[in-house]
């Protein structure tokens, strides 16, 4: 199967090379990587124009900062592969956990996949949260989602989402920013398929070194549970 790894990147001039470097390192997989640059100041965009547009298969400029949502939203016009893979353009999640993603969809035990930061006994504990708050609000915000798209995941705001293709052109995506997550996930839910989760490694960052998520986007993912679940159902 074709994997689109699709990317998502806003200033992110110091790590963007290294992840598609670590990206192109997995040899085993049959992959298309699809690089946005949302609107970067910082210099990620000459940086792609100069050198990383060699290394991908397609690059998509956003003029202004629309969000990782519009991001996807771009991105999915021009995906070509069998399998849609979220990759973020930090170092935070780590490519070589891609084929504990993809495999269960190729071996069609499930169409969806996340892949989990807390899954196991260990739960949050030494897994790469840089902050009791992060911690408490991704906690919150699961139980949250699970409550409303009744599931059980320990982990519905990570970045690795995998879907088969059959699945994701079903959904229409209409939030441009973080709430891509809690959309996404309460989308596949309305629609009455399962998500799967996998362990996977994860080293988080601090918002000195370039964390962009915040407390606004944590209450706005309450919202956009809520509306696309009970007022919303449009795919």
């Amino acid at each position: 199967m074709l994997i689109s790894i699709i990317i998502p990147c806003y200033n992110e001039v110091n790590t963007i090379e290294v992840i598609i470097d670590k990206i192109l390192s997995q040899k085993k997989i049959k992959k298309e990587i699809i690089l946005v640059n949302d609107g970067s100041t910082d210099g990620t965009k000459k940086l792609i124009i100069n050198k990383l547009s060699q290394k991908v298969n397609k690059v998509i400029h956003h003029k202004h900062n629309k969000g990782k949502g519009a991001a996807i939203q771009s991105a999915a016009k021009v995906a070509k592969g069998d399998i849609i893979l979220i990759q973020d353009a930090d170092l935070e999640y780590n490519p070589k956990d891609y084929f504990k993603l993809i495999n269960p969809i190729i071996k069609k035990s499930s169409l969806v996949v996340y892949g989990s930061r807390v899954l196991g006994k260990e739960r949050y504990s030494s897994k790469g949260f840089t902050s009791l708050l992060r911690i408490f609000f991704n906690h919150f915000l699961t139980f949250i989602s699970n409550i409303i798209n009744n599931q059980s995941l320990t982990d519905a705001h990570t970045c690795y989402k995998a879907f088969h293709i059959s699945v994701f052109s079903q959904i229409e995506l209409l939030e441009n920013d973080f709430s891509f997550c809690p959309e996404i996930t309460t989308k596949v839910s309305n629609l009455g398929y399962s998500i799967l989760e996998k362990k996977i490694s994860y080293s988080g960052r601090s918002y000195r070194e370039g964390k962009k998520i915040g407390v606004y986007d944590g209450l706005k993912a309450i919202y956009v549970l809520f509306k696309y679940k009970f007022f919303d159902k449009n795919y």
